[in-house]
């Protein structure tokens, strides 16, 4: 076993079990560890505080498995999928839905590992060397533990450059999942595409979004940006919205949102194909106005480093979706960039109002979905935020 020692007061972050520990806390390690190899990790007076992967690529050179010393082996990785599943038992009867995260990185325990449930298919992204070095057990124990019959691996991710790893996608265990996969949340239903569509197919974390939102688009007009599937339109037009109108860049993601569409019986939305930007400034120059306006754009940050750039890009599709929403309106707005945090997203949204010359009033805090766990040791998980609010 190769001990990985830390740097003297650079071990505090590891004592209160942050799974995290970067390149300039190492001080020594004791061998060449191969890339994923455990690693017992020890505090400066040479203390064992748990055991690790090892990363050489990445700045986050050790990503913690468990805070005792063990092993990492079949039996422990079980175990982790077991306690996974167990907070979520009764989730999906609660939620009405037969799709949901199952584990949610470290969160659950295990870095760099993400599973979503889509029916009879799990789909997984393995985004770290320690997780890549265990896929193949922890695709063996959840198929065991949950009875799904499909494995389908969509590590098709750029973050894993920064571990020395090239992007894969295919199954990996169990049998050929379908085409594509058509899940249920309450009375809504989506056609998933588990092996072209974005993340591991479907955006899981609005589940809850999607809800409250659709609660509140009944009789108004719905402008859905950066719409992908449709997920927020689709469901505020189930929920009885007068009009819908979804816009996106990519016209497959815009078939996509007709196919859902169309699947949920309805008809007469409006799908136009615009760079989102563009699209809202359009619509302001027409002086064109909606009863609800959902703005739920990718990730404009990867990195604390471009926190400032991306918080100007939320400012202005935020200023420009304010001056579209008609008085008495409401807007829905997110941010999945980790990298910005639910007070700076809060404070960029006010800026806009205040730009805009709108009374803006908070009437819900929105974050992922239940079943995207947190860590209470581990702020980054909380990644999507937003706010639903009351525009005069």
């Amino acid at each position: 076993m190769i001990d990985v020692r830390l740097k003297e007061r650079r071990d505090a972050p590891t004592r209160r079990r942050h799974p995290w520990i970067f390149s300039g806390a190492i001080d020594a390690a004791s061998g060449n560890p191969a890339p994923g190899e455990t690693v017992r990790v020890l505090d400066a007076a040479g203390n064992p505080l748990g055991m690790g992967a090892w990363s050489p690529e990445s700045q986050i050179r050790v990503r913690m498995w468990r805070f005792d010393e063990g092993p990492v082996d079949e039996a422990f990785l079980a175990g982790r999928v077991a306690a996974a599943l167990a907070v979520r038992a009764t989730m999906g009867e609660r939620f009405a839905t037969d799709a949901l995260r199952l584990v949610n990185a470290e969160a659950d325990g295990l870095p760099g590992v993400t599973v979503d449930r889509y029916g009879d298919t799990l789909v997984g992204q393995f985004t770290t060397v320690g997780a890549e070095r265990h896929k193949a057990a922890l695709a063996r124990a959840l198929l065991a533990q949950t009875g799904a019959r499909s494995f389908y691996e969509r590590s098709d991710v750029d973050s894993r450059a920064h571990e020395g790893l090239a992007p894969t996608a295919g199954l990996l265990a169990g049998d050929e999942p379908p085409g594509h996969i058509v899940i249920h949340e309450g009375e809504t239903r989506f056609a998933v595409d588990v092996r072209g569509g974005q993340k591991t197919g479907f955006y899981l974390d609005q589940r809850e979004n999607r809800r409250l939102v659709a609660a509140e688009a009944k009789g108004r007009t719905v402008l859905n940006t950066f719409c992908y599937t449709g997920g927020f339109g689709v469901a505020a037009q189930k929920a009885g919205a007068a009009a819908v109108t979804h816009v996106d860049v990519s016209e497959h993601a815009l078939g996509q949102a007709r196919a859902n569409t169309e699947l949920n019986g309805l008809a007469g939305a409006t799908f136009l194909r615009a760079n989102v930007f563009q699209a809202l400034r359009d619509f302001r120059d027409r002086a064109q106005r909606f009863g609800l306006v959902v703005l739920d754009p990718p990730k404009f940050a990867e990195t604390k480093a471009q926190a400032a750039k991306a918080l100007r890009g939320y400012k202005d599709i935020n200023l420009l979706g304010l001056k579209l929403v008609e008085p008495g309106g409401l807007l829905a707005t997110f941010s999945c960039s980790g990298a910005i945090s639910p007070a700076d997203f809060r404070m960029m949204v006010a800026a806009a109002a205040l730009d805009a010359h709108r009374t803006v009033r908070i009437l819900r805090e929105l974050r992922q979905a239940p079943d995207h766990v947190e860590s209470i040791t581990f702020p980054e998980g909380l990644y999507l935020k937003g706010l639903l609010c009351a525009v005069e």
